[in-house]
């Protein structure tokens, strides 16, 4: 793969990265239906990936600033806890290869995602009041993520916002409270992200990528009940590419490690602080990066 083809690839795992380095942690959890809710989104990512190993050059150095804007709505579907969520990223990066003349920025729109999530084991759909007096269980949930090549792409530019294909996420989750009053949580997720074909690789060539499955582990602790912290982990490999038929042998190994802060302030108004870096990253970005998220929630009591 030529070095500005890797610039771009290492470019779009950023940018992937920040709509999506974890599946929160709590997410599988019991919330009263009838709840919206609106969040902003701002994500900073510093990536110094290794390019092609064949290649003796230095490493990419890449910079994403990225917000985003999400809606989310809960409901009953066969009275089980149901949601979907709508996700639109705009987003500026820069990037270049240290002791070369490649260099690159662009602003623009992120690829869009739509998922959809249902709790198939203890989570029946309840309303407010039923949540308040419900004592929390272990619970399983099932999600389908699909993100749309909507964000901006130019297939003889350096760097791109835009993937230029589809890719889907079929998730399972689990989630279990324990401990006193059930503060502590533990959730395990194992997901997988399945790509179509960009047609239009760098000019014309034909990029293809193998699914990149990924196991998640998050605990978390309640220091009050506005209050709790977590410390995650999630570990992906395969993902190796194909470029006009050739494999690339860059199958990737990647363990990234965070923490995240949520901070509750009243019935409407929450924060959320995230921090992420890799540990291990095999033919994967060398990120670290954070995040910080506003939600506004409201709620009509409908089932």
């Amino acid at each position: 793969m030529r070095l500005v083809g890797c610039l771009g690839f290492v470019a779009s795992c950023l940018t992937h990265l920040a709509s999506a380095q974890f599946t929160d942690p709590r997410m599988y959890t019991i919330t009263p239906v009838g709840t919206n809710q609106l969040q902003l989104d701002y994500a900073f990512v510093h990536g110094n990936a290794s390019l092609d190993p064949s290649l003796v050059v230095p490493a990419a150095s890449v910079n994403l600033n990225q917000g985003a804007v999400a809606y989310t709505r809960y409901f009953g579907l066969s009275h089980r806890l149901t949601w979907v969520e709508v996700s639109l990223p705009v987003a500026g990066i820069s990037g270049a290869v240290g002791g070369t003349r490649i260099q690159g920025s662009t602003t623009g729109a992120g690829d869009s995602s739509y998922s959809m999530t249902m709790l198939l084991k203890g989570g029946p759909a309840l309303d407010a009041t039923e949540v308040d007096t419900y004592q929390a269980s272990t619970t399983v949930g099932v999600t389908f993520t699909v993100t749309a090549p909507t964000g901006s792409y130019d297939p003889s530019a350096l760097l791109n916002l835009g993937s230029n294909r589809w890719s889907f996420k079929p998730e399972i989750g689990l989630a279990h409270p324990f401990g006193t009053d059930g503060r502590w949580e533990f959730d395990a997720y194992a997901n997988a992200y399945f790509y179509t074909n960009n047609l239009s690789f760098h000019g014309g060539e034909v990029l293809e990528q193998e699914p990149l499955p990924g196991i998640e582990g998050h605990i978390s602790y309640s220091f009050l009940d506005s209050v709790w912290a977590s410390l995650d982990t999630r570990y992906s490999f395969r993902g190796a590419t194909v470029v006009d038929g050739i494999n690339q042998n860059n199958a990737q190994r990647n363990f990234i490690l965070g923490s995240e802060l949520n901070v509750i302030f009243n019935a409407h108004h929450s924060m959320v602080l995230e921090i992420a870096k890799a540990l291990v990253h095999r033919n994967g970005p060398a990120l670290i990066g954070f995040s910080v998220k506003y939600d506004f929630t409201w709620e009509n009591h409908r089932k």
